[in-house]
């Protein structure tokens, strides 16, 4: 079966620094627009009681400056408020749209790809890659591999003073049915990410923890240094060199373990849980947010899917800790048990282990019920 399929690639670019400094203008521009769309929708609403869809074109009159931006920039702006505005009405417990920082938010903006204004070339002279974009002309890529399809869209972000493209392309793949046979199930463990149905362990390498101590001693030089001066601002690119680091880490571990996963299994069963709710209820955000599982999630699904595999999602009540995987048997227990022993059977196992075990059971009951 062929379908279409989108995926994105990222890749470093090298800009001059005339392009950096047209980067930086659309990334503030997209940022400004976003910011007055919404503060003019909020007087709107509070003058009229209605709504009101907005778009930027009236807005260069105004600040001739949004001229010199890339137009699809501040169009996905307006796109992405929008956007903002549904989730809301949709489900009011996302939060109202918030106005975008400087300082905190990411610092990126997207553009289109319309009439091939946006392609990947090699020069004739130096015999490198470049990708062409809106109002900047030709900046130095590396393009680590190659892709596949029809470019649609680009987006340019900045982290820790280099610049990145995440190049999205829709391609078509043929997509083989794969008979469901071999599964199996991967149960969250805040120590080790998982544990699975086979009693084996991830042993995921914590690099956060690792680096814990060089953070907090980056950060202590910091907080004596006079803020806005060369030196803290120095200091300051420093520690963000050091996060991507830390998460560039993070991401190679992941995609490596999914992608082990994802070749060896037809099917994989996960519990359904909220990550980031888990954190504030548990108060454990520093634990669980480092060990990425709800990333290892999303890489998980999609490289299934790639494959004709499935990733199924067991709803996060389904009690797999409680439940005897010999017997069937329900007992309530406490977090800080970590061995599961069962009163009516004997049954004796690793809880996290036993837990895996349910939820591939109850994974192939959910994919034969389809």
């Amino acid at each position: 079966m062929m379908i279409k399929m989108r995926k994105g690639y990222q890749y470093a670019i090298t800009p001059t620094q005339q392009q950096a400094q047209k980067i930086e203008q659309n990334i503030g521009c997209a940022r400004f627009i976003y910011n007055k769309l919404l503060e003019d929708k909020i007087k709107y609403y509070e003058t009229n009681k209605k709504s009101i869809r907005l778009t930027p074109a009236p807005y260069k009159a105004e600040y001739p400056f949004l001229k010199d931006a890339d137009s699809m920039a501040l169009t996905n702006a307006q796109i992405n408020l929008e956007t903002a505005f549904k989730k809301f009405f949709d489900e009011p417990d996302i939060g109202f749209p918030k106005f975008k920082c400087k300082h905190k938010c990411r610092a990126s903006y997207t553009t289109n790809c319309v009439n091939h204004n946006i392609r990947i070339t090699e020069s004739d002279k130096d015999h490198r890659m470049y990708i062409k974009l809106p109002k900047m002309g030709e900046v130095k890529i590396k393009l680590h591999r190659l892709p596949k399809g029809s470019l649609k869209s680009v987006t340019v972000f900045r982290q820790a003073d280099r610049y990145y493209v995440s190049i999205l392309f829709e391609e078509e793949v043929e997509i083989r049915e794969c008979p469901i046979t071999k599964g199996i199930g991967l149960d969250y463990s805040q120590k080790e990410l998982y544990v699975d149905s086979e009693g084996n362990q991830c042993g995921y390498p914590h690099y956060y923890r690792v680096s814990e101590r060089k953070l907090a001693r980056e950060n202590r030089k910091l907080s004596k240094m006079k803020k806005g001066s060369n030196n803290y601002i120095k200091q300051k690119a420093k520690i963000a060199k050091l996060h991507l680091h830390i998460a560039n880490q993070r991401k190679d571990f992941l995609h490596k373990e999914s992608r082990k996963i994802a070749n060896s299994y037809d099917y994989v069963a996960v519990e359904d849980i909220d990550m980031k709710a888990l954190s504030q209820a548990l108060h454990l955000a520093k634990n669980l947010l480092d060990n990425g599982f709800g990333m290892f999630r999303k890489m998980l699904e999609y490289k299934l899917e790639e494959q004709g595999k499935v990733l199924v999602k067991v709803d996060k009540w389904y009690a797999s800790s409680q439940i005897c995987h010999q017997c069937g048997s329900k007992q309530k227990m406490e977090l800080k048990e970590r061995q599961y022993i069962c009163p009516k059977c004997g049954y004796e196992a690793d809880r996290d282990e036993n837990a895996a075990k349910n939820l591939r059971e109850e994974g192939k009951r959910i994919l034969e019920s389809i």
